[in-house]
């Protein structure tokens, strides 16, 4: 049976404008993310109102995350459940800094980082395919709880990645070439262990850009 899940990136945060690594950091919405976070639920409610269903609301337990579900979760009566396996990666010592302040800070490790190796994990962080098999897990028990069911994972930049790199068999080191938009619905639909995406990228409840999520100072494809 086919699982429908809506995955959503959380709204806007003030180090996500300077591109300023969070992972495992727990930074709270920006104002802008707020609102954000606001016009997405009242897209969602509308859309249940006229039919569409939703049977639960996943978040990771990261605030920027969960205060994006939290008014969805509101507006349609759902309890809000969180999954620490939803979580950003851990970027480790690079956690608080920009890609500026981490090649002056721990230069070997940038350029380590900079070839892409998904098995380089920065100190005391996650590499890319450790990130990946625990987003991938996560997952698995949600679709396995909601059979022909549809539901709501509200999580982070990463975590959406994961998802396409699964679902379109990417490899790890492949660069990017697909957005990850502040509050963006990514449908994909999951059967017999597969993953199919429906959607992509869809910010049509904002009233302003959404900004990607680079690491980059100046906007370009990949990292």
């Amino acid at each position: 049976m086919t699982t429908q899940i809506l995955f959503i990136r959380h709204g806007e945060t003030d180090w996500n404008r300077i591109k300023r690594i969070q992972g495992h950091i727990d930074i709270p919405l920006a104002a802008t993310g707020l609102r954000q976070a606001q016009r997405l639920a009242r897209r969602i409610a509308d859309e249940v109102k006229h039919g569409a269903r939703l049977d639960a609301i996943y978040s990771s337990d990261l605030q920027r995350a969960q205060q994006t579900a939290q008014p969805i979760a509101d507006a349609l009566g759902l309890p809000l459940q969180l999954r620490e396996g939803l979580r950003e990666r851990s970027y480790g010592a690079f956690q608080g800094h920009d890609s500026d302040e981490i090649s002056l800070r721990f230069p070997d490790e940038y350029a380590q980082w900079q070839t892409r190796d998904p098995g380089f994990a920065p100190p005391e962080g996650e590499s890319v395919r450790v990130f990946y098999h625990r987003v991938v897990h996560a997952i698995e028990p949600l679709v396995a709880a909601h059979p022909g069911g549809r539901i709501a994972c509200v999580a982070h930049g990463g975590v959406l990645d994961c998802v396409r790199r699964f679902a379109c068999g990417l490899s790890l080191d492949a660069p990017r070439d697909y957005p990850l938009f502040n509050t963006s619905v990514n449908v994909v639909d999951y059967d017999g262990g597969r993953a199919t995406i429906v959607s992509w990228g869809d910010i049509a409840h904002l009233d302003a850009p959404s900004v990607d999520d680079s690491f980059k100072k100046v906007p370009e494809p990949g990292r």
